[in-house]
């Protein structure tokens, strides 16, 4: 007996320095990840000003530039339209896969940068770490990268290398949102 498998095919694109690019389906622990910063966001944000939005939402930062972030916070209101967000978001986390690093890391970053966006966050699910920039005269810095460590990994450091892993961290738009990387990664993967 032959199954079938029913599926919608989506086909999803950014524009990206004036090109048409397809974005290759999320895998398994991307969405997982990605879908767990989304949480912290919206369990957070409920009542307050500022939206999260998550994958599939466009931001049109150019003509030449519109992107399909992971997830994003949104603060003006006036930016969100039908059709996406129009404008730079305030926060914007992309969680990177071999065929989208690249770009995240290069030109992405740096048309979010040269469009304002004042927090960007770069997830990385193969070594479970998240580089937070934020932009500072108009340019990003390098604020931190946050790393998990499996728990080999830490019954083999000393007690002054555990002292100084950092499992938590607070998101710079909010000083009272901490942001705890087992919530993020969890034990899923």
């Amino acid at each position: 007996m032959t199954e079938h498998v029913a599926y919608q095919d989506e086909r999803r694109e950014e524009l990206i320095d004036g090109k048409i690019v397809a974005m290759s389906p999320a895998s398994t622990s991307h969405t997982y990840i990605a879908d767990g910063i989304l949480s912290i966001f919206r369990h957070y944000l409920r009542g307050r000003k500022c939206i999260p939005f998550g994958d599939g939402l466009l931001v049109h930062l150019t003509d030449q530039d519109k992107f399909v972030p992971d997830v994003m916070i949104v603060c003006d209101r006036n930016k969100i339209g039908r059709n996406g967000i129009h404008g730079a978001p305030d926060l914007v986390v992309e969680v990177l896969s071999p065929s989208t690093a690249k770009k995240d890391r290069g030109y992405k970053k740096a048309a979010y940068e040269s469009s304002g966006v004042p927090e960007y966050w770069i997830v990385n699910p193969a070594d479970k770490s998240i580089e937070v920039y934020l932009l500072e005269d108009g340019r990003y810095t390098l604020d931190n990268v946050y790393t998990r460590y499996p728990d080999e990994d830490l019954a083999e450091m000393t007690d002054e290398e555990k002292a100084a892993v950092i499992t938590e961290f607070k998101c710079h738009l909010y000083d009272d949102l901490v942001i705890r990387l087992d919530d993020i990664f969890g034990d899923w993967f």
